[in-house]
């Protein structure tokens, strides 16, 4: 099982995370964020450290030459598109680097998880699947009904997410599909927003043995 805890803002966090073997570490440059990695981590922090954990750069609906300075700056290991991007600048992305595409997904919706991953399928490396929000793009600490992605194809390594809390680690074993390769968490993780609680992250990494 491998474990992503994303909106990581400080260098001794992800040392921490790199410490727990914790696989990804996601680090969010979306401004409107209250997570946004941009002012309280710097390129020289990050360049000068020695980790083993996966950097993944969280963007939301960001051009490509920013995401790829970014990607430089901070030396990036995969990038995570979690806006409304196309196909087209994930196959753009996806030439230089890694790409996770996030799904928003809707409990509501008569849309099915297939549908809405077609056009992207060439163009990306892995998926991840939260839960949709009117207002925010992920970290709203809502679930979503993980059943519309047991039933599904899908056919490329995923992340589950949204909402999921310390709680949650046997549920997350239960949950059973063939490309389900690891688990985001977030929000219900945290002290405030920004700064995780690793004791709860060290937490959930025991429920899931």
């Amino acid at each position: 099982m491998n474990i992503k805890v994303c909106g990581i803002t400080t260098l001794k966090q992800l040392q921490q995370l790199d410490g727990l073997d914790v696989d990804f570490a996601g680090l969010i440059f979306y401004k409107q964020s209250p997570r946004y990695a941009g002012n309280k981590l710097t390129k020289e922090e990050i360049s000068g450290a020695d980790l083993d954990i996966k950097k993944v750069g969280v963007f939301v609906n960001e051009e490509y030459d920013a995401i790829m300075q970014t990607v430089e700056d901070y030396e990036l290991d995969i990038v995570q598109l979690h806006g409304d991007e196309s196909p087209h600048l994930c196959e753009k992305i996806s030439a230089e680097i890694e790409v996770i595409k996030a799904f928003r997904v809707d409990d509501k919706s008569d849309k099915s998880i297939d549908y809405m991953i077609a056009e992207y399928d060439e163009f990306c490396d892995y998926y991840l699947f939260d839960a949709a929000h009117k207002e925010l793009f992920g970290g709203s600490g809502e679930k979503f009904d993980w059943k519309k992605i047991a039933e599904s194809k899908i056919e490329k390594p995923f992340f589950l997410s949204g909402g999921i809390s310390p709680k949650d680690a046997a549920l997350v074993k239960k949950f059973r599909h063939p490309d389900f390769y690891g688990v985001d968490i977030n929000s219900q993780f945290e002290k405030e927003p920004g700064v995780k609680d690793m004791a709860l992250v060290l937490q959930f990494i025991h429920g899931l043995k």
